[in-house]
């Protein structure tokens, strides 16, 4: 099983339009704090999938030398993570997606001309694709009723993607993500910014203790962030094309 981070910025992305703060300065200049928005590639012997779809999309396949995927998983409604499916127009069509009902049926108003194949999944229960397992948990992030994170499994290897979400995770959802080897962390403010629908980084570190990840890697980072050579020092940061194998 691998997975590369192909963008781990929010919504806005870095640099931000308009914006001339460090981290901002640092991503124009080429620098790691130049994050795409929020998709993740895992990819196993099997095939590959993508976790939501980036209005970066394009760019991202374009990167990382990709021409076609296998499935798409949504993990809620929000822009940043469904806009980029249109980047398939005309290059893969029919594409297999699967989601909460909830979040297909909303994200199709917008996609529908692409003829997405859907596949409505429910939370704790698992399904497998490309020979991996996949299952969705709930979390918190208002006023979304139905976001999901994401735990992938092959054999003894575990990964939990926690999607966007607040540290309110309910505790059915906590159990479910217990003792992962690797726990990819929503964090998009530091500690001393509070954000109702987003762990701060410290909110995150916490729940990575909490469930006790072996390792953690935080994304859909914002520029209010410092930039990402000096943050990263001091917090594991993701950054746009980063590997991890299992």
């Amino acid at each position: 099983m691998k997975l590369t981070l192909l963008g781990t910025g929010d919504a806005v992305g870095t640099p931000k339009i308009g914006c001339n703060c460090p981290a901002c300065a640092d991503a124009r200049e080429g620098g790691k704090s130049q994050r795409f928005r929020f998709s993740i590639l895992v990819e196993s012997g099997q095939g590959k999938i993508l976790i939501d779809t980036s209005p970066d999309l394009r760019q991202q396949f374009l990167r990382q030398k990709l021409s076609g995927i296998d499935a798409v998983i949504w993990t809620h409604g929000h822009y940043d993570h469904y806009a980029g499916f249109g980047e398939f127009y005309r290059v893969q069509n029919k594409v297999d997606v699967y989601g909460i009902q909830e979040t297909l049926d909303y994200i199709d108003q917008y996609v529908s001309f692409l003829k997405p194949r859907y596949h409505y999944v429910k939370f704790h229960e698992p399904f497998e694709l490309i020979g991996l397992q996949f299952t969705l948990f709930k979390v918190t992030h208002p006023p979304v009723e139905t976001p999901a994170g994401v735990i992938i499994q092959e054999g003894n290897a575990r990964v939990v993607i926690t999607g966007d979400t607040s540290s309110d995770i309910p505790k059915k959802s906590l159990d479910l993500m217990k003792n992962p080897d690797l726990l990819i962390a929503d964090a998009i403010v530091p500690p001393h910014i509070h954000i109702k629908k987003h762990m701060n980084s410290e909110e995150a570190m916490s729940l990575a203790k909490k469930i006790n990840a072996k390792e953690v890697v935080l994304t859909h980072l914002s520029h209010l962030l410092r930039p990402h050579h000096i943050e990263s020092m001091f917090l594991p940061l993701g950054y746009d094309g980063q590997v991890f194998e299992f």
